[in-house]
């Protein structure tokens, strides 16, 4: 797990690159909120929309999450906690007035920046 990265993986750049280039700023692998440690991939604080690019395996995606091979009566509880906790964070920044968005790793960059550009102006415009 330590080969693991935590930010700065290959899905996620794609998405800061095309992002950047539609020429939105915002903050890398940030706490959207100082109390909660919770870090989001991508945070645009003036307009408080908090961006997650979740891997396929370790967030149990519905299209190409796969079921563990070895020591799976670790990985699936592991994957379900996963899941619960992305929910509950969801919901815990929704209450705090932000927006969440929530991709998959496997989306095109290009598309997720244009949904990101949407919901940072649609909030701007508020």
């Amino acid at each position: 797990m330590q080969g693991n990265r935590r930010r700065d993986t290959a899905p996620e750049l794609a998405v800061r690159r095309a992002v950047h280039a539609l020429g939105l700023r915002y903050r890398v692998d940030a706490r959207p909120l100082s109390d909660l440690n919770r870090r989001a991939d991508l945070v645009f604080t003036r307009t408080r929309v908090a961006v997650f690019v979740d891997g396929c395996y370790w967030h149990g995606c519905p299209d190409h999450g796969t079921t563990a091979q070895t020591n799976a009566g670790y990985w699936g509880p592991k994957i379900a906690r996963n899941r619960e906790r992305d929910a509950e964070t969801d919901r815990i920044l929704a209450d705090a007035g932000w927006q969440v968005v929530r991709v998959w790793e496997h989306e095109d960059p290009a598309e997720v920046a244009l949904a990101i550009f949407a919901a940072v102006r649609s909030d701007a415009q508020q």
